[in-house]
């Protein structure tokens, strides 16, 4: 698989089988993604891997916590900006649309809520999940780091012929997981990422992108 092929073909995979994914595959992956871009060298990631039984026990206290309606723990960072405007909250809002109409979640199910958060605590049935920290002392900067070491690791994912879903809502339940991990207080968490095979027999969603006229400026070209 070329990069090319690699980028195309990554998408947030929702429906995972629970096919193990090989520990040495992992380390292959997490070696080479070192080699991901990092302002002065920083390398400010620290990756908990988490599988098993300790998943296992995780996905159940998560799972029980977002089926008893629990609002989550105060969030360290927002997840998008309050005051979202066109034309990002219009791709938010199609996006979304697709995406749980996808799962079989209607928008007016009064359960709606309770049914998406238990969804992404059980990480779709993915057998692994990365926890992705940053010491909290690092600024913007390394948060950027982080999102392109997290794009790394998702391309070579796709190498081994494995796929991804970034979680956000790992942070909801923060306390949780640092209770599996045993993250150090100093450290914040960035987002979760369920990695397996995807599941067969099940709808494949593959959100739109803007056309790239939208986002890119030529200039002196």
């Amino acid at each position: 698989m070329d990069v090319y092929e690699a980028v195309d073909s990554r998408r947030a995979v929702r429906a995972f089988s629970d096919e193990p994914v090989p520990r040495e595959t992992l380390e292959r992956v997490l070696a080479a993604a070192t080699r991901a871009p990092s302002s002065g060298n920083l390398q400010p990631w620290h990756v908990y891997v988490v599988t098993g039984e300790p998943l296992a026990g995780l996905k159940e206290r998560a799972t029980a916590r977002a089926l008893a309606g629990d609002p989550g723990d105060e969030r360290e960072y927002p997840m998008y900006p309050a005051d979202l405007a066109p034309p990002y909250l219009d791709r938010f809002s199609a996006a979304a649309a697709q995406r749980y109409a996808a799962l079989g979640i209607e928008r007016d199910d009064p359960e709606r809520p309770r049914r998406i958060a238990a969804l992404n605590a059980e990480a779709f049935g993915a057998p692994v999940v990365l926890f992705c920290y940053l010491d909290r002392a690092m600024g913007p900067g390394q948060w950027g780091d982080a999102g392109m070491y997290l794009q790394t690791v998702m391309l070579l994912l796709r190498a081994e012929g494995l796929h991804s879903c970034p979680q956000v809502m790992w942070t909801m339940y923060r306390r949780t997981v640092s209770e599996t991990v045993g993250a150090d207080d100093g450290l914040a968490l960035f987002c979760g990422v369920a990695v397996g095979f995807e599941k067969e027999g099940v709808p494949r969603l593959r959100t739109g992108r803007v056309d790239m006229t939208e986002t890119v400026s030529f200039i002196g070209a």
